[in-house]
């Protein structure tokens, strides 16, 4: 009986274990012979666990000013690591691991921030290779050197690109900055950088191959490549030698003088370019040294104050009412509303004409204008008519739009010299071109071209008109009214602090009140004000337009204002050569030549030939490399530096040179420098014609 049951059993299992094994078979067939089984493909299933996709970033383009000095450019740094495993130096003549973990921590400790203790404590974990830290990160090649010269058995490099600013807090809120990120990709975070991280970063491409169980690429197998398109390159409008000299200017006072911020651009009067733009607190990108976010420049807006008159008095010449000749009374007028509004001086200057009341920046003469000879709907028109009120458009991050609303008579009032609305710098730039273009207002612009990787350009910035505003009779008699505000022999005048004899800038000064944030009220005090000045020169036919600004200036003084604008005006004028002088004019712009690979003897031929003064380092008779690139535009001011193909090199005499110059040569020579002060060179920590060495570093002191 028991027999027969286990016959049965076993049948039954023998009947089951076939039904499973055809059921396999089956299933088997239908996979070998279909694409897919059950909604998956089957191949792309296949591939997917065996195919590696390995990113190819492109390189970031680089940003430039005008000149083609770089501005913003990818460098390589390097994470230091180091290799502990003993299985890494099996078989081998050397150590490709690190072994005498003390001797490596304390030499190491010498080159790289971080103590001998915390060094030996990675070097001790039981782990294939070890990095350490922020310490080990970032490091430039001069620091990779040094250690590759301890001859450190198991220490090694991983290579990265990371954004370098050649020239510190040089334009950095315009440039912005930008950071790796976690995949090792550099992206913007801030000002240019950020705006125009799509044109800067390229496309990225990728590799892709199949590989075996342990990961390594199979022989024979296909590989599919798509090359990066790397990051277009974009050129600024800036002028490096100009920014340099606004750079330099506003330094100087806020050593010499208390406020809080300024802020100064300056433009093209003919094309909108714009030239420079600075203010002080800045910061170095390198360093992430930020004390402040706003762009006083471009995306804060702020009540102007009586450079805000020149619009209004244009406005009552527009609409054809304006009579300088007529005079008014000048030190109080009080409102219909019982509101006393009076002039800087509030005794007044007696009854004087609508054209001295221009000169010594008289609200009750606005007031007045206002009153008699226009309306709140003529003055609203013809502000937003120039632009205030929306952006201007210029290709710079958080631009702001400001604020041009007014509805009652007090309102009017205060808007037609400067109070309760707001404007930014970058309006009154477009404005001003105005006068400086017959009536014809240009749009600032920044971008000079933006260029490819092929080097063809994509994009070409250009002088664009936004159409005629002001008739010839009106821009002719402001530029009569703001040579007054400079020029006047009166004591009321407010810009005579800004006269240089020989240099007919003409302007207008401008001081606002601003609202104390905890009261709610404007400041009542001199030293809490905006203090601006809107100028350009030459009178007849300008060519440079300036404004700048500064905040809470002690006890209201305009001297950190004045002292700045004056050595710019007297620098920018000779390096662009406005005004006639006797220098020899035969020196005229030379256009750089490819020196590199060249005879020493006959690129110094050619310099001597176009009148280009030139610096050569080492003793070689062919040149190597040169400062600067080649097509780049150089006149009197500029030097070339040639560096020649030398075994050694020696530290010239760079006495009276400038910082960008003396910067170019530290980077020809690989060589660490530091700079304190503006100006010129007045000292150098290491003596001229001393050999340099691979750490042979430099401190520079700059005086005017």
């Amino acid at each position: 009986m028991n027999k027969n049951k286990n016959i049965k059993m076993i049948n039954f299992f023998l009947i089951f274990v076939l039904f499973c094994f055809f059921v396999f078979l089956f299933v088997l067939s239908n996979m070998i012979f279909k694409d897919s089984y059950e909604g998956t493909n089957l191949k792309e299933f296949a591939d997917s666990r065996s195919v590696v996709k390995k990113s190819i970033n492109a390189k970031r383009g680089s940003i430039y000013d005008s000149k083609g000095d770089s501005l913003a450019l990818n460098v390589s740094s390097y994470t230091l690591i180091a290799y502990l495993d003993e299985s890494r130096s099996e078989n081998e003549s050397k150590l490709y691991h690190v072994k005498d973990k003390k001797a490596t921590a304390k030499a190491l400790s010498k080159v790289i921030k971080m103590s001998y203790e915390d060094i030996l404590k990675i070097l001790e974990q039981d782990l294939y290779q070890v990095e350490f830290g922020t310490a080990g990160k970032e490091l430039t090649e001069l620091e990779k050197d040094a250690i590759k010269e301890l001859n450190l058995p198991g220490i090694d490099f991983i290579a990265d690109e990371q954004r370098y600013y050649p020239n510190g807090n040089f334009l950095s809120y315009t440039l912005g900055y930008a950071k790796r990120d976690e995949n090792g990709k550099v992206n913007g975070e801030y000002g240019l950088e950020l705006l125009l991280n799509d044109v800067l970063s390229g496309t990225d491409g990728y590799t892709t191959y199949q590989t075996d169980l342990n990961g390594y690429k199979i022989a024979g197998t296909k590989e599919k490549t798509k090359k990066a398109v790397d990051g277009n390159n974009v050129y600024l409008t800036v002028d490096s030698n100009i920014q340099f000299f606004v750079e330099e200017a506003i330094a100087n006072s806020r050593d010499k003088y208390s406020f809080d911020w300024m802020a100064i651009t300056l433009a093209d009067a003919k094309t909108g370019r714009i030239l420079a733009l600075s203010q002080v607190p800045s910061y170095d990108p390198n360093k992430m040294n930020v004390s402040d976010w706003n762009n006083y420049n471009v995306s804060y807006a702020y009540e102007p104050g009586s450079v805000m008159k020149t619009y209004t008095y244009m406005a009552a010449m527009e609409a054809g009412t304006y009579k300088g000749d007529d005079k008014f009374k000048s030190g109080k007028y009080t409102t219909y509303d019982g509101t006393n509004i009076y002039d800087w001086l509030k005794s007044g200057f007696g009854n004087i004409t609508y054209d001295e009341g221009f000169a010594y920046s008289s609200n009750v003469g606005i007031i007045n204008l206002i009153d008699k000879y226009m309306n709140k709907t003529i003055l609203a028109d013809y502000f937003e008519k120039l632009g205030f009120g929306k952006k201007t458009g210029i290709t710079l991050s958080n631009e702001a739009k400001g604020k041009i609303s007014f509805k009652y008579e007090t309102e009017v009032f205060n808007a037609g010299f400067g109070q309760g609305i707001t404007t930014t710098q970058m309006q009154h730039i477009q404005a001003l071109t105005s006068i400086a273009n017959d009536g014809v207002m240009l749009k600032p612009y920044i971008i000079d071209k933006v260029v490819d990787e092929n080097k063809k350009i994509v994009f070409k910035g250009q002088k664009e008109e936004l159409g005629t505003v002001a008739s010839h009779k009106t821009v002719e008699k402001m530029k009569d009214l703001m040579y007054d505000v400079v020029h006047s022999s009166s004591p009321y005048a407010t810009g005579t602090g800004y006269y240089l004899k020989g240099y007919d800038l003409i302007g207008k000064t401008g001081t606002a009140q601003y609202v104390n944030a905890k009261t709610g009220r404007y400041y009542g005090d001199e030293t809490h004000a905006i203090k601006s000045f809107a100028g350009m020169w030459p009178k007849d036919d300008p060519e440079v337009i300036v404004f700048i600004s500064v905040k809470d200036s002690l006890y209201g003084s305009s001297a950190p204002l004045y002292n700045t604008v004056k050595p710019i005006v007297k620098n920018v004028s000779k390096y662009l050569e406005i005004y006639d002088t006797a220098e020899d004019k035969t020196i005229n712009n030379y256009k750089v030549e490819n020196y590199i690979n060249r005879d020493l003897s006959k690129v110094k031929q050619t310099l001597k030939k176009n009148k280009i003064n030139y610096l050569v380092l080492g003793n070689g008779n062919k040149v190597i490399n040169q400062y600067p690139e080649k097509e780049n535009v150089v006149n009197v001011n500029d030097t070339i530096i040639l560096l020649t193909n030398d075994s050694e090199y020696k530290l010239p005499d760079l006495k009276g040179y400038s910082k960008k110059q003396v910067r170019a040569v530290c980077n020809l020579l690989n060589i660490k420098c530091t700079f304190k002060g503006y100006g010129y060179v007045s000292s150098q920590s290491v003596k001229k014609n001393t050999a340099i060495k691979k750490d042979t570093s430099v401190k520079f002191g700059f005086k005017n």
